[in-house]
């Protein structure tokens, strides 16, 4: 799911404070400890190589975030895709792999458990 910041609902604008909800916002129950996480991304990679291995070859922990700069595309199992950009927010859910379209800086968020074992996945992949 991508929302750009325009897209999302005003609940309050007053004088220095423009407030912004979008509710339904993927579902973090029965999830612990969340972490959160900066990402500096190069143009063309691409994570379908780091996912081989995992449930379906693809990343199964779901990711709250937003886009600082850059494009990034997401693929879903049924290869569906989606894209996000600079102020877009993002919930990617599990079942994904990642391409970078264009350099990206990204803040995410993401169950730790889940998303540490993804990442000690990827680094074992590099290693070679």
């Amino acid at each position: 799911m991508r929302v750009a910041k325009d897209d999302i609902d005003v609940r309050m604008a007053v004088p220095g404070v423009v407030v912004r909800q979008r509710t339904e916002f993927g579902d973090a129950s029965g999830f612990g400890k969340i972490s959160g996480e900066y990402f500096t991304l190069a143009a063309g990679v691409d994570t379908t190589p780091l996912f081989v291995g995992l449930e379906g070859d693809l990343c199964q922990c779901p990711h709250w975030g937003f886009v600082l700069r850059g494009q990034l595309t997401t693929t879903d199992a049924n290869g569906g895709q989606e894209t996000v950009n600079a102020n877009d927010l993002f919930y990617w859910p599990p079942g994904h792999n990642v391409r970078v379209d264009a350099d990206a800086e990204i803040v995410m968020f993401s169950p730790q458990r889940e998303h540490s074992l993804v990442i000690g996945h990827m680094l074992e992949k590099v290693k070679g």
